[in-house]
């Protein structure tokens, strides 16, 4: 269940760049809902908020290192719990959608693009919300255990 979840976002992660890629030139903006939600092409060289730009061996590095952690978790800890499984495939596709942009265009392809309560907050795309959403699920997971008083 955990690499079909991964397989999902990757698929959906890339096709949302492509689209954007091949409709959109870099730094147009499409007005979804105003003052809200916008589709902004924007490419990003380096993680999030633009740090550590044109890194890429580093990213590399990083990533593949990440991905074999997440692999392993995958195999040793969520065998059974399914909602531990869910949220490694959502990290695990979010590593590995962003990680096809550096390896592939050198840049990762953002498009999503939001102001809440009058922050404009960085561009993003479907891999940052999989890894960010994956990392959510399981704090949540981690609060509930530690609730319960289960140790894995």
């Amino acid at each position: 269940m955990p690499y079909i979840i991964a397989l999902i976002a990757i698929l959906i992660d890339q096709i949302t760049k492509y689209i954007v890629m091949k409709t959109m030139n870099l730094g147009d903006s499409i007005e979804i809902i105003p003052n809200l939600f916008y589709i902004t092409s924007h490419r990003n060289k380096g993680a999030a908020w633009g740090i550590l730009q044109d890194k890429m061996y580093f990213f590399y590095l990083i990533t593949i290192v990440f991905v074999i952690a997440v692999v392993y978790f995958i195999q040793k800890q969520a065998k059974g719990d399914k909602l531990l499984g869910i949220s490694l495939g959502l990290v695990l596709g979010g590593a590995i959608g962003n990680f096809i942009d550096r390896l592939f265009r050198h840049e990762v392809v953002d498009f999503i693009h939001v102001y809440t309560f009058g922050y404009d907050f960085p561009v993003f795309n479907i891999a940052d919300s999989s890894l960010c959403i994956g990392v959510i699920l399981m704090i949540i997971i981690t609060l509930m255990e530690d609730k319960r008083g289960v140790k894995k």
